[in-house]
């Protein structure tokens, strides 16, 4: 009972920070179209500059530190050692908040440095303005750490929401405020980076809320001594499984405080412990936003003054960003699932069933990635006056959807292989990628601009695709097929652009896509058209099975029964 309690435990943590995580990134991927309508492409610009930059530092500060308190501190735990726990807590959160320092004092008393480094002045009053933000959020990662490793997830849950939503508000509230002030436009964009310090500081708050009620459950006397933790336990459990089990526990807690009587790993010494298990998570984690930051150093000294300025530029080409993140958030949150899954099929030996798996896997976000990028490449006009009040820069946004299908791909295979063990190698791939993107953007942005950008940024995110499938390949032993791969998905994407198309022509028509209104009902329309119209072409063409289909959750079923009343199912699924 024990046990399954546990497990139960964990899938609800796991599907309460799963949402948590979702409901984080969807907030900061869609605060950028409000940061754009009210600030303009200038602060869009210089924004989407100023935070790769932000997120390197956060990373390097906190990146693999919360995995690393986690597990030192779920093995204190087990040892019902709670003092000892607290001690990797207290510990963790010195390091953090010293790396956390040691950031915002560069953002700060750098700013004009770093500024001149990038390329643009303007990006000063941004740097100086997200400097606070170093200052809450490595001591909130420490907390959220701690909560973790004693299995309670809902901390943070609540921080993450909580952190993403101030920001968000507070970055609006400030737009407001500075664009009726008629600010410059590395004013507003100061103002709106200040809003990842106030999230910070709402995040820290909501951990500490949370510290202080566990501080309160357990009582302050028990929480400095090494039997707090089981008392705890014990008064929240209320079990009482007979004599035998309690002698049992008892000898296990004095063999436990034995053992942490002579345990080299206190005090100072369980720093190079927590950084042996946490720089390397941290690197990993680095080439996540190598992508961004090749952008950040080299767009600004790339683009030439014309009929717009540099960040207009920049602020141009970031329009159709958020729109990729999207996909690459869904691909995100949904391939975590696999890497147990993979994890388990390789222990168990069975290779077979793994490259089935990864299969399926790959050739659903490959449909996905590639239904996406088309459907916006296609709508790119009305769906950049949708959002972004006009069509200017709607040829680069078209570029830019062309990313999603690979980058995609790039995700999922990444997880795959860090199912089967292979971590360091799609790390590995994002940096050969992040080179290819640095030299494309040498070569293409002097003659093509911003969509020369785009462009490097499709090869970019295909070689990482291919690096990472070629090594799934070798270690499952399955070759994908060209005609499921390629020829097949093409028919499909062709008539869902056909369909698109016509449904284009029929607004401009009838005169019914004039203005924003307007384009979002083509952009809309165009979205469920085009994916009804896909949807039934990969079912015909047995890209996607009946069963593959009904297995969804929920809504599977039901859909598959639909489907089948109107003949879009194989007979044979």
């Amino acid at each position: 009972m024990k046990e399954s309690s546990t497990a139960s435990k964990l899938l609800k943590g796991a599907a309460l920070l799963g949402i948590a995580a979702i409901l984080s990134k969807l907030l900061g991927t869609l605060q950028k179209i409000p940061l754009q309508n009210l600030g303009g492409d200038g602060v869009f610009g210089i924004y989407n500059t100023v935070y790769p930059f932000y997120t390197l530092l956060v990373t390097l500060a906190t990146a693999g530190f919360p995995a690393a308190v986690s597990k030192f501190v779920a093995e204190r735990e087990a040892d019902q050692d709670e003092r000892g726990a607290r001690q990797v807590l207290k510990i963790s959160a010195f390091i953090m908040m010293a790396l956390g320092l040691v950031g915002s004092a560069l953002l700060f008393f750098g700013a004009s440095w770093v500024a001149g480094w990038i390329g643009s002045r303007e990006l000063i009053p941004a740097l100086r303005a997200s400097a606070p933000a170093l200052l809450f959020v490595p001591a909130s990662a420490a907390l959220r750490g701690y909560f973790q490793g004693r299995q309670n997830m809902l901390p943070t849950a609540v921080s993450q929401v909580t952190e993403q939503a101030v920001r968000v508000a507070t970055m609006i509230l400030l737009l407001l405020y500075l664009t009726s002030l008629n600010a410059s436009d590395a004013s507003i964009a100061g103002g709106a980076m200040f809003g990842s310090a106030a999230g910070g500081a709402a995040g820290l708050l909501a951990m500490l809320v949370f510290w202080r009620n566990a501080g309160r459950k357990t009582g302050r006397m028990k929480a400095f001594t090494g039997t707090g933790a089981a008392a705890e336990t014990e008064a929240l459990t209320g079990e009482r499984t007979g004599h035998v089990t309690d002698k049992l526990k008892g000898l296990n807690v004095e063999a436990s405080a034995r053992r942490h009587a002579a345990d080299p790993l206190s005090g100072m010494r369980l720093v190079k412990p927590l950084l042996a298990y946490a720089l390397p998570i941290c690197l990993a984690a680095l080439a996540v936003p190598l992508l961004s930051l090749v952008d950040t150093f080299s767009l600004p000294r790339l683009l030439e003054e014309g009929g717009q300025s540099v960040m207009e530029q920049i602020g141009i080409y970031n329009r159709g960003i958020p729109l990729v993140q999207l996909i690459n958030m869904l691909a995100t949150s949904l391939s975590v699932l696999f890497i147990p899954a993979m994890a388990e099929l390789k222990y168990k030996g069975e290779l077979r069933a793994a490259a089935v798996q990864a299969g399926t896997a790959l050739r659903w976000f490959w449909l996905i990635g590639c239904a996406a990028s088309v459907g916006i490449g296609v709508l790119a006009e009305p769906i950049n006056i949708m959002l972004y009040r006009n069509n200017t820069g709607s040829d680069t946004l078209l570029w830019l959807a062309f990313t999603a299908a690979p980058a995609a791909l790039a995700t999922v295979s990444a997880a795959l292989l860090q199912g089967l063990g292979s971590v360091k190698a799609p790390a590995l791939a994002m940096v050969l990628a992040a080179v290819l993107k640095a030299a494309l953007n040498a070569l293409l942005v002097p003659q093509l601009g911003v969509s020369g950008a785009a462009l490097a940024g499709i090869a970019a995110y295909g070689l990482a695709a291919a690096v990472n499938l070629a090594l799934l390949t070798r270690r499952l032993g399955f070759a994908p097929s060209l005609r499921t791969a390629l020829w097949q998905p093409l028919l499909g994407l062709a008539a869902m652009a056909a369909s698109v198309l016509l449904l284009r022509l029929g607004f401009a028509a009838t005169g019914v896509g004039g203005g924003r209104l307007g384009a979002a009902a083509e952009s809309l329309g165009g979205v469920l058209l085009g994916a009804a119209v896909f949807l039934a072409a990969a079912l015909r063409l047995r890209l996607i099975t009946g069963a593959e289909l009904a297995a969804l959750p929920r809504i599977g079923p039901k859909l598959a029964a639909v489907l089948g009343k109107l003949r879009l199912l194989p007979r044979r699924s």
